[in-house]
């Protein structure tokens, strides 16, 4: 057992093969009751010495069919809390890596994240949880805005406050996170409230290029209110319980639904909505994150090759999408489709209807937006392309795939259940030792992106450079997202 004096007072964690496990350590009070819907208060000092030796409760969200299982979910009130791995409490000056989960803006979990590798190879690990869905981002616009990024901003200033005590760098912290963890990790990079908390920055398979105007969320919110039958104000929602609360989640899903408008709800069209999104407030957030994005902070941001093949592989068969779908969703993302079937055509011979519309929701949701952050901030770029051969070898380079590599944690379940029984161990070092790399001094060990060569790490059968891959697609999406 190891104990080690915070702020608010001592916690006492577990240590196992030279590392040291601090888990449910509250960085604000219960969002609840009177704090429902309210920014983060600061916990209360306590006596004595506080246990940190099992994960404390995760975010409130609703039942996602498909996922049972795979997101461990923990209910109870006191759910702002973190996580920390590290192998010196005694040390001095390590850095610092701070994981935001993905899941979804409404579901997820950071107990699904082992941080004992990173522990081992020197960095002091942080897993955050936070508020979700409705909790988190429903927006009115008669109360505070972005709570889940604010609960994500009291988590870094806790990290800047105490570990130095886990023997980390308060001066050398990287945020990253993956999904809407890595959305999430956009629109950080551009808010006042938290600058000069972090140095750099991850961002796997998302650009921060969601965010809704204000009108939309209002309307959103208001979807919600008619399906509880309350008036569209903060006091009124936060007077229903919170399980029925998230119970009517898929029921405002099912309301927007009818209405595939990707570059409103930066859904996948034909499949979902993001009812739940960061905010333009003007306070808080004050623009789109993937529109302000620039130099300033070490920035790394990356896709997967097949990242659409999650969405619609294990639910909808492939050769059961036609050729009017695809068109459809060109037409909704705003592509020009005559030019964009050709492109697609010419870039990928052979591949059908469903093999581009995966490639499609890629696009528009990872490698298009990350390219706009590589181009405005001279960010490091890198496309995750070994194929799973999990559903007769379908499932491919898809969304999520790269974090058990990230995390050095192949083999374990649930990752196994998407990498298959045999994944390279030699990808996982490397890709885990690039990460590494860049949290510890911002060069994880290829060239950042500039405009003329557009370098882009290809972590794949082989891991290799490759100079401005598909440039046709590139060129095609320039200006639509």
């Amino acid at each position: 057992m190891t104990v080690v004096r915070t702020r608010a007072g001592r916690v006492r964690g577990t240590t196992s093969h030279g590392v040291h496990v601090f888990k449910g350590i509250p960085y604000a009070k219960p969002p609840f009751g009177a704090r429902r819907f309210r920014p983060p208060q600061p916990v209360d000092p306590w006596d004595g010495v506080r246990e940190a030796t099992a994960f404390g409760p995760t975010a409130p969200q609703p039942e996602f069919p498909g996922t049972e299982g795979f997101y461990p979910v923990i209910k109870g009130e006191d759910c702002l809390n973190l996580n920390v791995w590290t192998r010196d409490p005694g040390a001095a000056g390590l850095p610092v890596m701070v994981w935001l989960h993905g899941g979804g803006t409404e579901g997820g979990s950071p107990l699904l994240y082992d941080g004992t590798a990173f522990a081992r190879d020197g960095v002091v690990f942080v897993s955050v949880s936070y508020r979700l869905g409705i909790e988190g981002l429903l927006h009115l616009g008669d109360g505070p805005a972005n709570l889940t990024l604010l609960d994500q901003i009291a988590a870094l200033e806790w990290v800047r406050d105490n570990i130095a005590a886990f023997g980390g760098d308060p001066d050398n912290v990287t945020v990253f996170g993956e999904s809407s963890g890595a959305m999430f990790t956009g629109a950080l990079l551009v808010m006042p409230r938290a600058r000069g908390l972090f140095r750099r920055a991850i961002m796997q398979s998302g650009a921060g290029s969601i965010a809704f105007t204000p009108e939309t969320a209002r309307h959103v919110g208001g979807v919600l209110a008619e399906i509880l039958g309350v008036e569209p104000t903060l006091e009124a929602i936060a007077a229903v319980p919170v399980e029925r609360a998230l119970a009517a989640h898929h029921e405002v899903m099912a309301a927007l639904a009818p209405y595939p408008d990707p570059r409103r709800w930066n859904g996948e069209p034909g499949a979902r909505v993001t009812a739940w999104q960061p905010v333009i407030d003007g306070d808080t957030l004050p623009g789109r994150p993937v529109d302000l994005i620039g130099p300033g902070v070490d920035i790394m941001v990356g896709s997967n090759a097949e990242e659409g093949r999650l969405s619609l592989v294990p639910f909808v068969p492939l050769s059961s999408i036609t050729e009017e779908t695809l068109v459809t969703a060109m037409k909704l993302y705003g592509l020009p489709v005559e030019e964009a079937l050709a492109v697609y055509r010419d870039t990928y011979p052979g591949a059908g209807p469903g093999d581009l519309l995966a490639l499609l929701q890629r696009d528009w949701w990872y490698r298009a937006p990350g390219y706009r952050v590589a181009e405005a901030a001279g960010a490091h770029v890198y496309e995750f392309a070994w194929r799973s051969p999990q559903f007769g070898g379908l499932l491919g380079a898809c969304h999520f795939l790269e974090v058990p590599f990230v995390f050095d944690l192949l083999g374990r379940p649930p990752f196994d259940q998407l990498t298959g029984p045999e994944p390279p161990q030699e990808l996982a070092r490397a890709m885990h030792a690039a990460w590494v790399a860049f949290a510890t001094h911002g060069d994880p060990g290829w060239p950042a992106y500039d405009l003329t060569l557009r370098p882009v790490m290809r972590f794949g059968e082989a891991c290799e450079v490759v100079l401005d891959p598909e440039p046709a697609l590139r060129e095609l999406w320039r200006g639509i997202c």
